[in-house]
């Protein structure tokens, strides 16, 4: 039986969950990528809420999937201060860490968030 690209990462996935989660006071930053949109969350895995999330979505014609990637990361991270988070674990999903995920990382740290 073959496995997929998508099984795979989903193994990662469950794989480092083991080791990560998230509090109210450091939530886990989760990154999902598709192949159109990038998507952002910080998750409180104690209460099992999502407490902020960010898209792509509203500026889908502004550049390349990395550049809105990054866009992605640091409106996410004004998000997460408003509501008083400035610490988190990344939570990379499974995904290699370069690209679009490096640079969600990247525009997260640079709106402010600290992991």
């Amino acid at each position: 039986m073959k496995t997929t690209t998508a099984e795979k990462r989903k193994r990662r996935h469950t794989r480092i969950r083991t080791r990560i989660s998230g509090t109210a006071e450091r939530p886990r930053l989760v990154v999902f990528r598709s192949l159109k949109k990038n998507y952002l969350q910080l998750i409180d895995d104690v209460a099992k809420k999502t407490l902020v999330a960010e898209s792509d979505a509203a500026f889908l014609k502004d550049g390349k999937k990395v550049e809105r990637a990054k866009k992605v990361g640091i409106e996410l991270a004004k998000k997460a201060l408003v509501k008083g988070i400035t610490s988190c674990v990344f939570d990379r999903n499974g995904y290699k860490y370069h690209g679009r995920v490096k640079a969600m990382a990247d525009g997260a740290r640079e709106g402010g968030l600290k992991f």
